[in-house]
């Protein structure tokens, strides 16, 4: 249902601002560019388009958690009175119906038990409270004398396992005679489940305030920053000459080749018991985790920039008298620089997501011990702020990469 959504969304927002676009008209220069399908200089990020879809997954988050800042809900769960009437049957094959009421609340309220209603016959009907999402188990007819049991509800014949529907929910007969009682769910998400966006920002609000494990928010974000940025620091120290030796020498390609191979693809979380076997569980192991996280990222971006030099300019280069240390300097360093960053990125990213890892065990502070702490105990709310809170810094470190890159490396792109 939310993918249904979602989709909904993006096509008929992909199509409203399509046609606003093509009234409006555009008569600048890149409008008179001819585009060649396939050509991705010419392809811009829609500003707008980023817009709607930040927008259209809080509108779905608040849409499916009831909550109070947008606009349009999903059906909720039941709150209310809820009830059915069941058939009893006697021992001697008399029958007689009664009345079960229930009081359906939200959580965090105390609320007024129903009253009993009145019986005419040896049924004697029952009452009971359940929380929303919850369910109850009811035994009325052990209100109806003993060897009673009940064989219809609302009218309708029932049997072991079979599921009614009644006002505010569905009601299920179990193996043992009683009635299970389940209050309607709706669509939305339990706040155990998924907790509302103000739940979450109420959340972040408190813990920015009093912290969170007698550690302040940003010591435990900060943190984490630190192991990854020593992590990263020390796969690029090793990785990139190790990089550039495989993409010079065939020797060193050789050597180091099949290790570089083999350890690429094994998830740094495979590495975690042995880690902590070697280096312990403080945090010694937490930064060779991320340094081997990073370190085979930066291994191949450096081998593949060298790599990718085009020959000409080494012939060039050499054609006018330059020595291999300036040819290293002058031509192969420059023109693999656009891969090491574009490596740079994607460690970075393996890097703040492994954190997450790193600090399962022993974690003191960090943003990933704070995820981890607050799971234990079911609090959503903390786990979601965390997770919002990670995703925005990863994307904050990955927009300041691209901003050095474009600063340092200005010819990327430009042959």
């Amino acid at each position: 249902m939310v993918l249904v959504f979602y989709v909904t969304i993006f096509v008929v927002s992909m199509l409203v601002w399509g046609r606003i676009k093509a009234h409006r008209g555009r008569h600048d220069f890149t409008s008179l560019k001819t585009v060649t399908f396939g050509d991705e200089s010419a392809i811009q990020p829609d500003r707008v388009a980023s817009v709607i879809s930040v927008l259209s997954v809080f509108l779905i988050w608040g849409a499916f958690t009831g909550s109070s800042i947008v606009p349009l809900h999903v059906p909720g769960p039941f709150v209310g009175e809820a009830g059915f009437t069941y058939t009893a049957r006697a021992p001697d094959g008399a029958e007689a119906q009664a009345e079960v009421r229930i009081t359906v609340h939200e959580a965090g309220v105390t609320p007024v038990a129903p009253s009993v209603p009145q019986a005419s016959g040896f049924a004697q009907g029952d009452v009971a409270v359940v929380q929303a999402w919850r369910s109850v188990l009811l035994r009325p007819v052990e209100n109806d004398g003993e060897g009673a049991v009940v064989v219809a509800i609302n009218g309708q014949p029932i049997a072991v396992d079979d599921r009614v529907n009644v006002t505010g929910g569905t009601v299920t007969l179990t193996p043992r005679g009683s009635l299970n009682f389940q209050a309607a769910k709706g669509m939305q998400m339990e706040p155990i489940w998924l907790p509302s966006p103000e739940a979450v920002v109420a959340r972040f609000v408190e813990i920015s305030t009093n912290g969170y494990q007698n550690t302040s928010l940003w010591g435990h974000l900060g943190a984490s920053l630190a192991r990854v940025m020593a992590g990263f620091v020390l796969g690029s120290l090793i990785g990139i000459p190790l990089g550039y030796a495989m993409g010079l020498s065939g020797w060193f390609r050789g050597w180091f080749d099949p290790i570089v191979e083999f350890m690429r693809p094994v998830p740094p979380l495979a590495l975690i018991p042995l880690v902590i076997i070697w280096f312990g569980i403080w945090e010694t192991g937490k930064v060779v985790l991320l340094f081997l996280a990073a370190l085979w990222i930066m291994t191949i971006a450096a081998r593949s920039g060298v790599s990718g030099v085009k020959l000409s300019k080494i012939h060039a280069a050499y054609s006018l008298g330059a020595s291999k240390p300036q040819i290293l300097r002058h031509v192969i360093i420059p023109n693999s620089l656009p891969d090491i960053f574009t490596g740079a990125r994607v460690a970075m990213g393996v890097c703040w997501g492994t954190v997450v890892a790193a600090e399962l065990v022993a974690a003191q502070k960090g943003a990933g011990m704070m995820i981890i702490a607050a799971s234990k105990f079911q609090l959503t709310d903390i786990v979601v702020m965390g997770i919002i809170l990670i995703g925005i810094i990863g994307y904050g470190i990955d927009i300041l990469m691209r901003m050095a890159e474009k600063k340092l490396v200005p010819w990327k792109g430009r042959g």
